[in-house]
């Protein structure tokens, strides 16, 4: 997996822990996306936003992407 996180941890180190299975993919599927809604919404709407994010993640709802979008993980709230 690409590291989609290279502002927060370099990617040896998020190889290291990939590797071991230390990350939660959950939360890191959910950082991605928040960035990438922040990122879009510059340049569309929220709707298409959300539909394109939804392009990447067909499992999830648009109300689930809704729902990951607007809210902050523990690290995101600290940092804010």
């Amino acid at each position: 997996m690409l590291n989609p996180i290279p502002e927060l941890i370099p990617d040896e180190i998020f190889h290291k822990l990939e590797r071991f299975n230390f990350l939660n993919e959950r939360a890191v599927r959910d950082y991605e996306i928040r960035k990438r809604f922040t990122e879009l919404k510059e340049t569309m709407s929220i709707q298409d936003t959300i539909d394109t994010i939804r392009n990447s993640y067909p499992y999830l709802s648009h109300d689930t992407i809704k729902k990951i979008a607007y809210t902050l993980s523990d690290y995101e709230k600290i940092c804010a």
